[in-house]
């Protein structure tokens, strides 16, 4: 795993070292509006992190992909991350603190890291899972060129009710978001 870097942001391979700026970032209770919660402490985070340094799960089926995300030479503001699968899927998200919101810098970010998984681990498609009531989520996977998975594809991943998914083709196979 390498670092991006791109106009605004750097994203460096998440480390555990990250936990204490991370922490601060993933504080912030408006990231949480809609699902998920904060890190439980700064311990359980660092441990967290200590445990996706491998990356890959524990059956080595799925490769696990975190970037840290730091405007340049600033404290980091969120991650974003990929699980690949063997198949040429990866399942994506972010989370940025609420203070950088509306800059675009989450664009800029999912949008290298779609790149580096496109060139560097031949992912074909992009999927992400996200709450409904989202909006700002669904306008940024939009700009990222994802589209509405069909009612069959979404039930095939078990996706919540109150959920939608998105995918993106980004390969010349056109591998089915299946």
């Amino acid at each position: 795993m390498r670092g991006i870097k791109t106009p605004r942001l750097t994203l460096e391979p998440q480390v555990a070292a990250h936990a204490d700026e991370l922490f601060a970032a993933l504080s912030d209770p408006a990231i949480y509006e809609y699902e998920n919660q904060p890190p439980r402490s700064l311990d359980w985070l660092r441990q967290r992190l200590a445990k996706l340094e491998s990356r890959q799960s524990p059956d080595a089926r799925e490769q696990w992909l975190n970037w840290v995300v730091r405007p340049h030479a600033a404290k980091l503001i969120g991650y974003v991350q990929a699980t690949v699968f063997a198949d040429g899927r990866a399942m994506i998200a972010y989370e940025l603190a609420s203070s950088h919101w509306g800059r675009g810098l989450a664009g800029e970010a999912a949008g290298a890291m779609l790149a580096e998984l496109r060139e560097r681990y031949g992912v074909q498609v992009a999927m992400a899972v996200f709450k409904r009531r989202n909006s700002r989520s669904r306008r940024l996977l939009e700009r990222l060129g994802f589209q509405p998975a069909s009612p069959e594809v979404r039930n095939r991943h078990c996706v919540e009710p109150d959920e939608d998914l998105m995918f993106r083709n980004m390969g010349t196979d056109h591998v089915s978001p299946a």
